[in-house]
């Protein structure tokens, strides 16, 4: 896999998850971005490799970035700043410290079933975005 490659791995089954992994796959106009469910053999293979990465059920997304491993509210904002003009002006919030943001983050994720729904698997894809789905 190549080092450079900017994963994200998602809650599959989570609907507030497969609506923003839908909004980067619109937004990502630099082709930047590759996705793998928590579920899958991708995200268990890079999270078992890299010790460093303290994952918790609440962390309904980990963004990868080579070696860098970044979780929560830190994943969220570094994916958006990714996204171009406008949506990477949101990323001004890496200035508030993380105990804050991830509390928000953390409060969010508890609730993302109750909320928004879960589903029975993952999202069925069309045969051109297969090339960016790792699983």
């Amino acid at each position: 896999m190549d080092q450079k490659k900017h994963i994200i791995l998602f809650d599959g089954v989570c609907n507030l998850c497969d609506s923003t992994i839908q909004y980067i796959i619109k937004h990502d106009r630099k082709n930047l971005f590759y996705f793998a469910p928590l579920q899958g053999k991708t995200a268990s293979q890079l999270l078992h490799n890299n010790k460093s990465v303290t994952f918790q059920p609440n962390n309904s997304i980990v963004y990868s970035v080579g070696d860098k491993f970044y979780i929560k509210s830190t994943a969220v904002l570094n994916i958006v700043l990714k996204l171009g003009f406008p949506r990477n002006l949101s990323a001004v919030f890496l200035i508030t410290p993380p105990f804050i943001r991830d509390h928000i983050y953390d409060y969010i994720a508890k609730n993302r079933y109750r909320w928004f729904g879960r589903k029975d698997s993952c999202m069925l894809l069309t045969p051109d975005l297969k090339e960016k789905f790792l699983d």
